[in-house]
């Protein structure tokens, strides 16, 4: 802006005093512009003077050069963000995973991160090889400036599509990484809990007057695990951090479930001791009565019928005493406070007294069974023909004629039973022998029927 010169100043009165010729003022401009003439035409004219004479041919290509430049940055910066995110992809899974499709990844990724190295150099130097801000940039520089930029950002968006597509392969090993950490910080936390109610409910018990040092030493073994959990996944790993979780949450959950069952436990051993002694006193009681009970085989059927039952008194007496001493050795464990040790030993005595038992049992039941086929030997022998007709029928069921895989056994069935009935001859039948004969025929019909209807069966399905 030019300022207006003050009234009265020595400019002013002269403008007052005198006017200018007319046509002075277009003359002199005629002979600037004749001045101005040569220079306008020297090879070392101003950029305006350029503009004139073709100078805006080498402007449109600088704008189209500019305009790839500014392309080729927008795909470098989305190479570069692209690389960044699935990095952090790439490293989640390796925190997690170390399988041989992991392993590949990682090399995958180093290999494209090569690519991405070469195709940034080239976009790099493309870009500090032309100045397209230099006010003499010549057409020509522009062109190439515009071509080898555009050709950097083609490159940068060829790597960023198979950067793209690698990614989008990772899902599955990706998502199994995310997973397996989300896991991470619950199952530590769950571990730590479970390590806290276990020791919570072993000081339950100790209040109650139960040692549980067994329970006490495999909680304090599950200390250094501990130690390794509050290192983290980043010093021993993912999957060995989540396995250890997992582990110590089930040891210690094992742990606190026994403390808190043990005073329930301590009362079931005291009571099975009381329960054992008292069935011990009972089957030295019982087993006095089998002697009897073999005189009277021994007076009425044939040896045969009895001699297997012969140890039984001298047998059910030892095992009885081998019952009590357990059974003190047991007490012994419960007072000192080793229930592992006194459950087995009750184990013990009751399969001892199972034993015993049996065989008393085994004595009287001889006889029963005896005194029954003596006085009527039909009965079993009309029940086992029973089972063989049974089993006949089924093998005979839609068929002219018997499998011989099932009429053999079935022969052979009737012919043993005949054989058994001819033993009831004679003074001293073996009465025993005829019974263990017809039991045997009963179970080869049985077994017939087993295999018959499998067979059926199968063929049905």
């Amino acid at each position: 802006m030019t300022a207006t010169p003050p009234e009265g100043s020595p400019r002013s009165a002269s403008r007052h005093r005198r006017r200018p010729v007319p046509g002075a003022t277009l003359l002199a401009l005629h002979l600037l512009a004749v001045a101005a003439l040569p220079a306008a035409f020297a090879g070392g004219g101003t950029r305006g003077a350029r503009r004139w004479f073709g100078g805006g041919r080498s402007e449109g290509l600088r704008g189209e050069a500019q305009a790839a430049k500014d392309a080729a940055a927008a795909a470098f910066y989305e190479l570069d963000t692209a690389q960044r995110d699935l990095r952090i992809s790439i490293e989640t899974i390796t925190a997690v995973d170390d399988t041989p499709a992991a392993r590949r990844t990682v090399s995958d990724f180093e290999a494209l991160g090569r690519r991405i190295d070469e195709a940034s150099s080239r976009y790099i130097e493309a870009v500090d090889a032309h100045d397209l801000d230099r006010d003499d940039l010549e057409a020509s520089a522009a062109a190439r400036a515009r071509g080898e930029l555009t050709a950097a950002k083609d490159e940068l968006v060829r790597v960023k599509t198979d950067l793209d597509r690698f990614g989008q392969s990772l899902g599955p090993l990706l998502g199994k990484a995310e997973t397996q950490l989300a896991r991470l910080a619950p199952a530590v936390e769950r571990a730590r809990q479970a390590l806290l109610a276990a020791s919570n409910a072993l000081d339950a018990v100790r209040e109650s007057g139960l040692r549980a040092d067994d329970l006490a030493a495999r909680l304090a073994a599950l200390g250094p695990e501990l130690t390794k959990l509050n290192q983290g996944a980043g010093q021993h790993g993912v999957p060995e951090t989540l396995e250890r979780a997992e582990r110590v949450q089930r040891e210690a959950g094992a742990v606190r479930a026994e403390a808190e069952r043990l005073p329930e436990k301590a009362a079931e051993i005291d009571h099975r001791l009381v329960s054992l002694r008292t069935r011990a006193q009972a089957l030295t009681t019982r087993a006095g009565q089998v002697e009897p009970v073999l005189s009277e085989l021994r007076r009425r059927f044939a040896a045969a019928c009895w001699q297997d039952l012969q140890h039984v008194p001298d047998q059910a007496a030892e095992n009885v005493r081998q019952a009590e001493r357990k059974l003190t050795e047991a007490k012994a464990a419960r007072d000192a406070q080793r229930w592992p040790d006194a459950t087995s030993l009750l184990s013990t005595v009751r399969a001892l007294l199972n034993t015993t038992d049996d065989s008393v049992s085994a004595a009287g039941d001889r006889l029963r069974r005896l005194n029954a086929v003596a006085k009527d030997p039909q009965q079993e022998i009309d029940r086992t023909r029973f089972a063989i007709r049974d089993a006949q029928r089924l093998a005979m069921s839609g068929r002219n004629t018997p499998d011989p895989r099932h009429a053999r056994p079935l022969d052979e069935a009737v012919a043993r039973l005949e054989r058994a009935i001819g033993t009831l001859e004679g003074r001293h039948p073996d009465y025993w022998h005829f019974l263990t004969e017809t039991e045997a025929v009963r179970q080869s019909a049985t077994q017939v029927v087993g295999r018959i209807r499998e067979e059926r069966g199968g063929a049905g399905a």
